[in-house]
């Protein structure tokens, strides 16, 4: 090889490779040039967004935080190197319990002077280092943190709009209430029945709450047409928002209470045998007889320990209590009796249910738990008489068939369809309407967003309490209201808020009045539902989002992140995409329009990463140890990133010795050992161009562990061309650089350095993919006959410009040509090129 492979900055030659030298040197250099600084208004390339999901500043980067980040930069990178213009911003999610509580726990150990936004502002600066120490391509330029001011000011501008729209309204609500944390708790945030991160065990509360109406949204968000995202999370987001048609039908007490139901089979009405209530409903004290009170009250008490995931689970035991009344059955009179069980919820439906237990599992089970009445209403196709004798049923029927024990709807037939696709629901709410006992009616199992928080760091809530004009948004002008930081902020229960007068005392917006100011906060998904447009302008201060970058760059071309935000973030992200556009702020419906999910990287033991199990790897430990670069390719080279995998010190040895080969390839220089490797400059340019392809269409569908493993067969056919003596030829030099330029995503410091080694101009990373040739990868081959004394035994395919030995060689490893070849002494050996193979043989 004739290139000088010196040090670019030193002239020196350096033959060792030492990651921790060449790639802080590299990393200072990125920052002084800004490399990754993206200018928004270049046209003269397509634009890409690419987004990865901002973290909580927790202090250190952990090896989840490199799972999610590396591979995100990996594939930012190849695109831009593909000829976008590429935006990586990144920024920090930086309200939140966790910063509270660790500022809680120092001033309950003595520690001075420790405040939320203090320890998430050093932990920010703490985390930016080891973003840099990782070699992300982040753009910093255009960082936003949700606690400043200057970002959670439009948060509130946009409640405020929300109120004038009837998108935000306050109601009392049944809420999780963590006593630890003392504060509410989303459903997601509770594990059987304690809270996510207290442990405690939490306690249901009706406290007066603000909402936002995502309910309003909920047909729109059912609608993923457009969307390249995973079909799961389009799943859990359907389910979620679980959409129902069906009928409302009214149900009397005996004491001639309306009780509402929803039902999506008021075909089976005939078969409803007993009524439960949701222990939270408000008839429940009402109708509950002495008799019954104290069981019932017991049973309500426990289960305001239970979320509403614990409560639906379909291997719980099913659990209940009769209230000690009756309500009747508006088709048939029927005197049924009313239970209360913890599977009915009062936020979804109505908080009742008419229990038809031929008809549903759930109920199925219940009724044989409790002794309850079952009457057939739907005959199964081909079934007997017999079959359905309640007695012999092990499970209920959901299927299709004709209703049976039905009244005027005997004989019509339930096709299996939902709402009226199917004659026996239709039917059923025709008669249902015409006696006035219901309606038709679809509703959700999605509930409107509840974001009130009764904690301190948060973005607070911009309304006022007047006894004359009553609840008052804040004035536009007035923006923001300003977290206040001489706050005692020890949980009470009530927000800290409320102990600083001077920010509780204010002046009415409306009538100059005086009033109290709301002292909850908001939830921070608040603040995670827009920032990707603030990383547009984030320092504007006229305007939260700029309507020309929006259009330009929006929707986000592909995001990132775990498969755990499907229903929470993600979901609402959405939600406010289209609230922003109907309040004129963004012409788009949808905020990202790709969307991957990494797996879980685990430990050695095949267990979740956690300090109890002592299973934890420190990415810092691992860097200072084999360099940025080896732990970037080891995490995308363990598994299918998808999926995840446990962590391998062998496998990270394994990356460690390809990028010194990779080094010693390049700086290496000289011919290697191996004299007698065969290769030929075709071959080379086939395995070369071989990679280019493979390696492109690994990276553009991110199967990153596919990748490395051709880089590392590339790596290997240059090392044999070395040998084989090709290192002098144009082949094998362009060879060189194209692994340099393919690696580069993956390891972005030492092909940094390995290419301005060999002399070459600008970063590596500014240069233009490689694009293969498909002439290169045709294997020119030639059929030939190999004959064992005068006999044909076997044909073989050879390159047609394979020499005599290599020929040889493939004609003794055909399978049939080796058994007559097996314990014979060969006299002779004659190749008639791109012909015929003979053996002779004794």
């Amino acid at each position: 090889m004739t290139d000088t492979i010196r040090d670019p900055a030193t002239g020196s030659r350096q033959d060792r490779y030492v990651p921790g030298e060449i790639e802080k040197k590299w990393q200072q250099r990125w920052r002084e040039e800004g490399l990754y600084e993206v200018d928004l208004n270049d046209d003269s390339r397509p634009k890409y967004y690419f987004l990865t999901m901002y973290p909580y500043p927790s202090g250190d980067l952990h090896m989840g935080h490199w799972y999610a980040e590396v591979p995100a930069d990996a594939a930012a990178r190849f695109t831009r190197m593909r000829g976008y213009n590429v935006l990586f911003p990144m920024g920090f999610d930086a309200f939140g319990l966790p910063a509270e509580n660790a500022a809680v726990k120092a001033a309950r150990e003595g520690v001075p002077n420790v405040h939320p936004a203090r320890l998430t502002y050093e932990r920010i600066e703490r985390m930016k280092q080891q973003f840099d120490q990782m070699g992300a391509m982040f753009d910093w330029s255009k960082e936003v943190v949700t606690c400043d001011p200057e970002y959670y000011k439009w948060n509130q501008r946009f409640f405020i709009e929300m109120m004038e729209r009837g998108l935000a309204y306050r109601k009392e609500s049944v809420v999780n209430w963590d006593p630890v944390d003392q504060t509410v708790l989303a459903n997601e945030q509770v594990i059987d029945g304690r809270g996510e991160r207290s442990g405690a065990l939490i306690e249901r509360r009706l406290m007066p709450q603000w909402h936002l109406k995502i309910t309003d949204y909920a047909d729109e968000l059912l609608d993923f047409e457009g969307l390249d995202w995973p079909a799961r999370v389009r799943t859990m987001q359907t389910n979620w928002i679980g959409r129902s048609e069906g009928a409302e039908v009214v149900f009397k007490s005996e004491q001639g209470d309306d009780i509402v139901v929803f039902t999506t089979r008021p075909d089976t009405l005939w078969g409803a045998t007993f009524m439960v209530l949701a222990p939270e409903h408000p008839l429940v004290a009402k109708l509950t007889s002495d008799e019954q009170r104290a069981a019932v009250e017991a049973y309500v008490e426990r289960t305001s320990h239970l979320t509403e995931v614990d409560r639906m689970a379909e291997a719980k035991e099913k659990t209940g209590v009769f209230i000690g009344a009756y309500a009747v059955n508006p088709v048939n009179q029927a005197r049924i009796p009313i239970w209360i069980a913890d599977y009915v919820l009062m936020g979804y439906g109505t908080g009742a249910i008419m229990a038809v237990p031929y008809g549903d599992q759930r109920d199925f089970e219940f009724a044989r738990e409790f002794g309850l009445d079952i009457v057939p209403v739907v005959r199964p196709d081909g079934a007997a008489d017999d079959d359905l004798d309640p007695g012999r049923l092990e499970e209920a029927w959901a299927g299709p068939g004709t209703l049976v024990n039905s009244g005027p709807l005997d004989g019509i037939r339930h096709n299996g369809e939902k709402g009226r696709a199917s004659p026996a629901i239709a039917a059923a709410i025709e008669y249902l309407e015409s006696i006035g006992a219901g309606r038709e009616q679809t509703t959700y199992r999605l509930r409107d967003w509840l974001i009130s928080r009764q904690r301190y760091w948060g973005t607070p809530i911009p309304v006022l309490y007047c006894d004359a004009c009553g609840i008052v948004p804040e004035k536009l002008e007035n923006l923001p209201v300003v977290l206040p930081e001489d706050v005692a902020f020890m949980p009470t229960g009530e927000s800290p808020l409320k102990t600083h007068a001077a920010f509780l005392n204010a002046t009415c917006p409306r009538c100059d009045g005086p009033a109290k100011r709301e002292t909850d906060t908001m939830d921070t998904f608040m603040d995670s539902s827009w920032y990707w447009f603030r990383y547009l302008s984030p320092h504007d201060d006229d305007r939260p989002i700029d309507p020309e970058l929006a259009d330009r760059w929006t929707p986000v071309d592909m995001y990132t992140g775990g498969i755990e935000h499907a229903i929470l973030h993600l979901l609402y992200a959405r939600f406010f995409t289209k609230v922003l556009r109907d309040l004129g702020y963004v012409n788009i419906s949808e905020p990202f329009r790709s969307l991957r999910n990494q797996g879980m990287i685990l430990g050695s033991d095949n267990e979740k990463m956690s300090k109890s199990r002592g299973n934890v790897v420190n990415p810092d430990d691992l860097v200072a140890q084999y360099g940025a670069d080896t732990v970037r390719a080891y995490l995308m080279f363990m598994g299918p990133w998808d999926q995840g995998a446990p962590w391998s010190y062998t496998g990270i040895d394994g990356q460690a010795r390809f990028l010194n080969r990779v080094w010693s390839l390049v700086v290496g220089g000289g011919e290697g050992d191996e004299a007698k490797a065969s290769m030929t400059e075709a071959d080379l340019r086939r395995a070369v161009h071989h990679a280019i392809k493979e390696v492109t269409e690994d990276l553009e569908a991110f199967r990153f562990n596919t990748a490395i493993a051709e880089l590392m067969t590339l790596q290997g056919a240059l090392s044999k061309a070395r040998a084989a003596g090709l290192a002098a030829t144009d082949t094998w030099r362009e060879g060189v650089r194209t692994l340099l330029k393919l690696l580069a995503p993956i390891a972005p410091h030492i092909t940094e350095e390995l290419w301005h080694r060999l002399g070459e101009e600008g970063s590596v990373h500014l240069q233009s993919w490689p694009e293969h040739d498909p002439a290169a990868l045709v294997v020119d081959t030639v059929t030939m006959a190999v004959q064992v004394n005068g006999k044909v035994r076997g044909q073989i395919e050879a390159p047609r410009e394979a020499d005599k030995d290599a020929v040889l060689a493939l004609a003794r490893a055909e399978q049939n040509v080796a058994r007559y070849l097996e314990g014979k002494e060969v006299a002779r050996e004659i190749v008639v090129p791109g012909r015929l193979v003979s053996f002779v043989v004794k």
